[in-house]
């Protein structure tokens, strides 16, 4: 059994075929995903999509690169936090590549986050590009530690894995690490402990190979965990166990939802 940690299922290019991903992730063996926030504004549908189906759950954040937004409040996301199916915080982070100027904004909204996660006790998804130095220092002045989380779409070094994991995160590998230039990635994920590793697709972006360029969606997160398998050279079974297991653990999710697990013939 696969979970995917991180997609966009209320994305426009996968919720109009919405069936049809459900079905290829029951066929892959993928039992749940977590549809991602990334604005306050389509927070609504993405709260739907996991009240709806038993198997998807939310989270509520405001994703850096969405600026002009009115800015939450670590209040404001607590609140909405409470909802039994919204299982995390963000994404939230910074992300220094595609905007210039003051991003000072861009810090205090990843500070808001830290703060709800605190006060709701639900771990972070936290997106990081051209950043982790700022990232890691945010998150050691708000005490990021004492929730938890995961970095997620990692594609930082190693020492900024390492640097993380001793905050209490976990290491999130998405499509990219199938890429064959990703060499510096490939060794991050022969490094990282098992225990500390979960499994994305980042959908609709990312496909891995040999979907790389189409649109990506959760079935392809096998072949996410076949790659980690293939560079740590052990079984599937494993990294599919490993991975899972992580992602009920992280987000106090109960692993034994035997009525899911049943419907997709993996217990």
């Amino acid at each position: 059994m696969f979970v995917d940690s991180h997609c966009h299922l209320d994305f426009p290019d996968l919720v109009n075929n919405l069936d049809a991903l459900l079905r290829n992730m029951q066929e892959n063996q993928v039992s749940h995903a977590l549809c991602v926030s990334v604005n306050l504004t389509d927070f609504p549908r993405v709260q739907a999509l996991a009240e709806t189906h038993d198997n998807l759950f939310a989270s509520v954040g405001v994703h850096p690169d969405y600026e002009n937004q009115q800015e939450p409040t670590a209040a404001q996301l607590a609140q909405l936090a409470e909802h039994p199916k919204v299982i995390a915080i963000g994404e939230t982070g910074l992300d220094y590549y595609r905007l210039e100027g003051d991003l000072e904004w861009q810090r205090e909204r990843f500070r808001q986050h830290i703060r709800a996660a605190r006060k709701c006790n639900k771990p972070l998804i936290i997106h990081t590009r051209s950043a982790a130095n700022d990232t890691l220092r945010i998150m050691r002045e708000e005490g990021a530690d004492q929730i938890g989380g995961v970095m997620h779409c990692f594609t930082e070094s190693w020492e900024v894995a390492q640097q993380a994991i001793e905050m209490n995160f976990y290491i999130s590998f998405s499509g990219i690490v199938t890429f064959k230039n990703a060499v510096a990635l490939k060794d991050v994920a022969r490094k990282t402990p098992l225990d500390r590793i979960l499994i994305e697709t980042d959908s609709p972006y990312l496909a891995p190979v040999p979907y790389r360029g189409k649109v990506n969606q959760p079935a392809y997160v096998k072949h996410v965990a076949e790659e980690i398998a293939r560079i740590r050279a052990v079984d599937l079974e494993e990294i599919a166990a490993a991975t899972t297991a992580n992602f009920f653990r992280l987000f106090k999710v109960a692993a034994n939802d035997m009525r899911t697990m049943q419907h997709y013939g993996v217990c």
